[in-house]
């Protein structure tokens, strides 16, 4: 492939991933406030269309195999396929796994996973009971920003996952994430804390674990954002 096809190509594969977040057929996000309360029963908890034909996690995993569908495969340890509770109401998606996670092949095992446990079990519940993935599968090198090829390698696996569980709420986890779910470009400190939708569940964008990290003064924004989500579970 010449050099030009090669540019011609990243074009094509940039175009599709921006054209699939489009806000087109996307609710309107609401204040979450405009939502209280809300129980677990309310209205409003729609399963995901394909609920009825989902396959199981077991087959999903299998289904992504030893995954070579996007140039991570060359750099990683593990894929990080995800884990918790195959029927959890409440799971979060963040955005790839790091170097903790990549050793181990668990999902949110490193400082942000510490911090993301303290967060759970604030919430009064524990990891066991929740479901926790991320966008990408494997890690980037050196933590960087997931790339449009790779999100749309790994964006069917996601959706399985989520129409296989049928969490009554999905916790985004940082800017990409929240764009993913919610099929939006709008910055996270835009998005966070307004309800949102995916596939008739209610979403909830806030910041990430890791940025929590760097930035603590926002725990109290991503605290009530967590307080939000146990009114929507019926826990408050």
């Amino acid at each position: 492939m010449s050099e030009r096809d090669e540019i011609l190509l990243d074009l094509a594969t940039r175009a599709r991933f921006f054209a699939s977040l489009t806000t087109i057929g996307v609710p309107p996000l609401a204040p979450a406030e405009a939502t209280l309360p809300i129980s677990a029963g309310a209205a409003g908890f729609a399963a995901p269309a394909s609920a009825t034909a989902a396959p199981d996690l077991k087959a999903v995993r299998e289904e992504l195999g030893d995954c070579q569908r996007c140039k991570l495969a060359k750099g990683r340890k593990n894929i990080v396929f995800g884990q918790g509770n195959p029927h959890a109401a409440l799971m979060f998606v963040g955005e790839a796994p790091g170097g903790d996670e990549d050793e181990q092949g668990l999902a949110f095992v490193g400082k942000a996973g510490q911090l993301l446990t303290r967060i759970i079990e604030a919430m009064g519940m524990t990891r066991e009971e929740v479901f926790i993935a991320n966008i990408l599968k494997c890690r980037p090198p050196q933590n960087r920003n997931p790339e449009p090829d790779e999100v749309l390698a790994c964006h069917p696996f996601l959706e399985k996952q989520i129409a296989t569980i049928r969490p009554k709420v999905i916790v985004g986890l940082g800017k990409f994430g929240a764009q993913w779910l919610l099929k939006t470009a709008e910055p996270i400190t835009r998005l966070r804390g307004r309800l949102g939708q995916f596939q008739g569940i209610t979403v909830m964008p806030t910041y990430h674990p890791a940025y929590l990290l760097r930035t603590p003064e926002a725990k109290k924004e991503v605290w009530e954002d967590m307080k939000v989500v146990r009114e929507l579970l019926g826990r408050s």
